[in-house]
């Protein structure tokens, strides 16, 4: 069997992203996002901290309240899943 391998610089956790590029400089905190989406702010803090993975209800939430797509979120949670399973094969 061919082994598989995923090419390429690790990519950034998209919870990661969403602290860097929205939380802080936005002086988002993430309680306040969770109540914003409607969710635990457990949720918000295991995803910040590359705990747990962006769902889809996770990515139309932040889609709707960022104004983005929810495509933008799944995305990089798929290239984030990619490289982690790529590294184990």
């Amino acid at each position: 069997m061919q082994r598989l391998r995923f090419y390429g610089r690790r990519p950034e956790h998209p919870g990661e992203f969403l602290e860097r590029c929205y939380l802080k400089p936005l002086k988002i905190s993430q309680s306040r996002l969770a109540k914003e989406l409607d969710i635990s702010r457990r949720r918000v803090n295991e995803i910040v901290n590359g705990q747990r993975a962006i769902t889809a209800d996770t990515a139309l939430r932040l889609a709707q309240y960022f104004h983005t797509t929810p495509m933008f979120w799944l995305e990089k949670q798929q290239l984030w899943e990619l490289y982690q399973v790529g590294r184990n094969i």
